[in-house]
């Protein structure tokens, strides 16, 4: 393949020889578990993040359901999440015995603030907002939701690590944010980890706990907890790329830009609606495409790959099929699943590259219209 989706070597390989020092020490250390590099990164991470705590944590999905169960969230409750999302959002919500809440996208991708209030009830606990495909959420509205019926505002910043809102960074405003360093996310790993980050001194302790076997040090647990820590070698490579992480969102800004100036003449193509002042970092350059599954099958052939995020939105899952959902409850969310595509988007993608994606993508309406 000529254009990779997402071609990790520029990253890997700006950092290889401090990632090799650094997981020859821990293998030398033998500390594999609660080694030094995590403290590390949870101190630089939450530093750079202007936040109190910060919990390294073993995947992002592990610290979403973690933060539910510290804020006492279960049977019966609600939790609030946008349609179109990865199913981490909803079975977190699932597993803690509460119930997930679709709420329609807007057409940014993050959750409609319009359509909120309809859906809260007397047993809605929580609202958790997408900071989808690295673009952030209408926060401000959101709190203000949040604080007139007493709710829970949780993050999710997987997509958007150091994207801002107003100059303040992404998972900074609510109750608590997950963040998952997958090696698919801007701020990746070289496999599954995760974190935690919290103003709430006393949350924070719980979730170390919690994640921890419910032990406050070892062999006294105050709960039964979970499992799920931060692997020291994955502490030691995202404390590393954490140095060069805004280099990094800039240039993925600077791609974006280039394929919406390139992108602009083709009327069937709905490029994203970017606020210049967002701080978007875009974990994802996502198309709206006529004739979507032709146009990747073409781009495919020309030895360009593209990926649809998200095919299916969560309520028309087998998983929720319980639930009944109709494509009128969530019309946005359920138009997009037949025309959203994402373009080859990572640092060090160059105009070269792109250039190359947007002729093809001209050929294949020119050839189209012709028909």
């Amino acid at each position: 393949m000529d254009i990779l989706f997402n071609d990790k070597s520029h990253v890997n390989n700006r950092i290889q020889e401090e990632a090799n020092k650094a997981i020859q020490e821990t293998i030398q250390s033998q500390k594999f578990i609660h080694g030094k590099y995590v403290s590390m990164f949870e101190k630089n991470f939450a530093d750079k993040l202007g936040i109190k705590n910060c919990i390294g944590v073993g995947n992002g999905t592990d610290g979403l359901y973690s933060v539910l169960m510290m804020l006492g969230i279960g049977r019966g409750d609600e939790v609030l999440i946008p349609a179109n999302s990865w199913i981490s959002s909803s079975e977190a919500v699932s597993v803690t015995g509460a119930s997930p809440v679709f709420i329609d996208n807007n057409l940014n991708y993050t959750i409609d603030i319009n359509k909120i209030e309809d859906k809260i009830t007397k047993y809605t606990k929580a609202l958790l907002a997408v900071h989808q495909y690295g673009n952030p959420c209408d926060i401000d509205k959101i709190i203000n939701i949040c604080k007139k019926y007493d709710l829970y505002l949780i993050e999710d910043c997987a997509d958007s690590p150091f994207s801002k809102i107003n100059g303040k960074y992404t998972g900074t405003f609510g109750d608590a944010a997950i963040f998952s360093f997958f090696p698919e996310y801007p701020l990746g790993a070289f496999g599954d980890a995760g974190a935690v980050v919290t103003n709430d001194d006393k949350l924070a302790k719980n979730i170390r706990m919690f994640t921890n076997h419910g032990q406050s040090d070892k062999y006294e647990h105050w709960m039964e907890g979970i499992n799920s820590r931060l692997d020291t070698i994955q502490a030691a490579v995202v404390n590393i790329k954490l140095k060069y992480i805004e280099e990094w969102n800039r240039d993925r800004i600077r791609i974006a830009k280039k394929y919406t100036q390139l992108l602009a003449d083709v009327e069937e193509v709905e490029v994203p609606q970017v606020n210049e002042d967002s701080g978007q970092i875009f974990k994802n350059y996502i198309i709206q495409a006529e004739n979507r599954n032709e146009l990747k099958d073409f781009l495919y052939m020309k030895r360009i790959e593209s990926e649809i995020l998200y095919p299916v939105p969560l309520p028309f899952h087998q998983a929720y099929k319980h639930y009944r959902h109709r494509p009128s409850d969530f019309p946005n969310a359920y138009n997009f699943k037949d025309r959203i595509l994402a373009l080859p988007l990572y640092p060090g993608l160059r105009n070269e590259d792109i250039e190359m994606v947007v002729e093809e993508i001209h050929n294949f309406y020119l050839v189209q219209r012709i028909r």
